[in-house]
């Protein structure tokens, strides 16, 4: 009686985790909100694995083939981005970072430290208000980043270790425009993307569409390209599975770090933050950095040129 109603309770659940999982692989949250619970799909892995444990200790036979189907099934979607596949870098490197400053809040000491102690060029910061820009004048941003595009009125901005080249703002359809810059770095041109899309609780469908935008852009910007930010995206989405098919790399995934919560920042749930770049860039190393006053964490990564 007690195994049957174990088996039972474990085949519910089991329901579910292979729901989201189809859900998953026909890409039905795309534009729909089966985008928020597929943001949890790395958690349904681990409870589909815990509950395959359970049915195997059950003896449920028939059940247990089922599961370990669906184990297999997920992990051959999950797997990849734990697994490093950089390759032989150069010299010549890029250090960019990007925060969410939730509205102006999240403290300006600590940004400054994250720029010096992981010698930045490149800062992209969201939700970026005019009493941002001057909390962070006063903290002496304009010694370490001199060069930047500014748009707190919009939402976003770049500051840079380098001569801004070209800078403005993107041309894509997104609710926040994306303000982008570009820099010479070993003798090459890297453009820079801010990026802020809106989020799925929102307008699903007005959140695919900035994702779709940005996907369009990624098709045009080249191979030395960077686009950092707030994407309110994981990796299992469709629409960020769709925006890396268009030619960018997730530094985090590439380093084989596929586990890099940003969201909340007081307990770390989802990956929204991410460090994407071209064909021409490889990603050495890659991390997050909790900011006081903001809800999301930090993200940052080293990328080289590739050789030509």
């Amino acid at each position: 009686m007690l195994r049957g109603l174990l088996l039972f309770c474990c085949g519910f659940l089991l329901f579910f985790t292979a729901a989201l999982t189809a859900v998953r692989l026909l890409g039905l949250d795309d534009g729909t909100y089966l985008a928020l619970p597929m943001a949890g799909f790395p958690y349904a892995v681990a409870a589909t694995i815990v509950l395959t444990l359970v049915v195997l200790a059950a003896s449920g036979r028939l059940l247990l083939v089922l599961a370990i189907a669906l184990v297999v099934t997920q992990l051959f979607q999950v797997v990849p981005r734990f697994i490093p596949h950089n390759t032989t870098a150069s010299s010549v490197r890029l250090r960019v970072a990007a925060a969410n400053t939730d509205v102006g809040k999240a403290d300006p000491q600590t940004i400054m430290a994250l720029v010096r102690s992981e010698q930045i060029d490149v800062l992209s910061l969201e939700e970026f208000t005019a009493a941002g820009v001057q909390a962070l004048d006063r903290a002496g941003i304009g010694k370490l980043l001199p060069y930047h595009e500014l748009h707190p009125e919009i939402d976003s901005s770049i500051y840079s270790r380098y001569p801004l080249v070209l800078s403005g703002l993107l041309k894509a359809a997104t609710k926040w425009q994306q303000p982008t810059a570009q820099i010479m770095v070993g003798g090459r041109t890297v453009t820079i993307v801010a990026v802020h899309t809106y989020y799925p609780p929102g307008d699903p469908q007005r959140w695919a569409q900035d994702l779709q935008a940005l996907g369009g852009a990624a098709k045009t910007a080249g191979k030395d390209t960077v686009f950092l930010g707030d994407f309110n995206a994981t990796l299992d989405h469709a629409t960020m599975r769709n925006l890396l098919a268009d030619g960018l790399i997730d530094s985090h995934a590439e380093l084989g770090r596929g586990w890099a919560p940003t969201w909340p920042s007081v307990l770390p749930v989802f990956q929204l933050d991410h460090v994407l770049h071209g064909s021409g860039l490889t990603a050495v190393r890659a991390g997050e950095q909790t900011i006081p006053g903001s809800d999301h964490r930090a993200v940052f990564a080293e990328l080289a040129l590739n050789q030509r």
